[in-house]
């Protein structure tokens, strides 16, 4: 679900020599996403494909991956409102693909010992985590807009498949200081391309 590729974009921005596969059934936003790739030289680093990982790819091989991300639709069909542009709809609302699909995909895809993070809704948390926590060591981040235990809608959710069977919440990270800006540590992550170790 790399859409445009963004994060990968951001990935490749903090990880240099990394190499980056970008999969996502929607071919403009493909298209685009290798055209930002050519335009800022990193076509060398990036390559994006149309995948729709339903159906069988006999060129995308499994367990050959160290790292997978993927951000899937944060709303069950049939949940809320419909975006009536199409790309929008695709990105926001469950499709065929289903989050035990893409849960199951990017276990394939990722070798043993590597690590899939998803980000997702904040309310999903525990049906992310039944689907992953006979696979791995589970760990949990939520997204806190201001304070600390209050009001995430975002989390994000690692897993390192093959360790041990564990599940372990962090503190997470606080997105916004009083004045609506960015906290310290979020804004060195967003403005300043470091690190966030999960």
């Amino acid at each position: 679900g790399c859409g445009t590729g963004a994060a990968t974009f951001c990935l490749i921005a903090r990880v240099p020599g990394v190499q980056v596969l970008g999969v996502d059934y929607q071919v403009p936003l493909i298209k685009l996403a290798n055209k930002i790739a050519r335009y800022n030289e990193l076509h060398s680093s990036a390559r994006f494909v149309a995948l729709d990982f339903l159906k069988p790819a006999k060129h995308l091989q499994s367990n050959i991956f160290d790292h997978v991300m993927a951000n899937p639709p944060h709303l069950k069909s049939g949940s809320g409102t419909i975006s009536r542009d199409p790309l929008k709809a695709a990105a926001n609302m469950e499709g065929n693909a289903k989050l035990r699909d893409w849960v199951s995909f990017c276990l394939k895809s990722v070798q043993n010992g590597g690590t899939v993070t998803f980000v997702h809704r904040f309310d999903r948390k525990d049906e992310l985590i039944l689907l992953l926590k006979d696979f791995g060591s589970v760990k949990v981040i939520p997204l806190w807009p201001k304070i600390k235990d209050v009001g995430a809608k975002r989390v994000l959710i690692q897993i390192i498949k093959g360790g041990h069977l564990t599940i372990n919440t962090t503190d997470g990270i606080v997105l916004h200081t009083d004045g609506n800006t960015y906290t310290p540590e979020a804004n060195a992550i967003l403005r300043d391309a470091k690190a966030f170790k999960l």
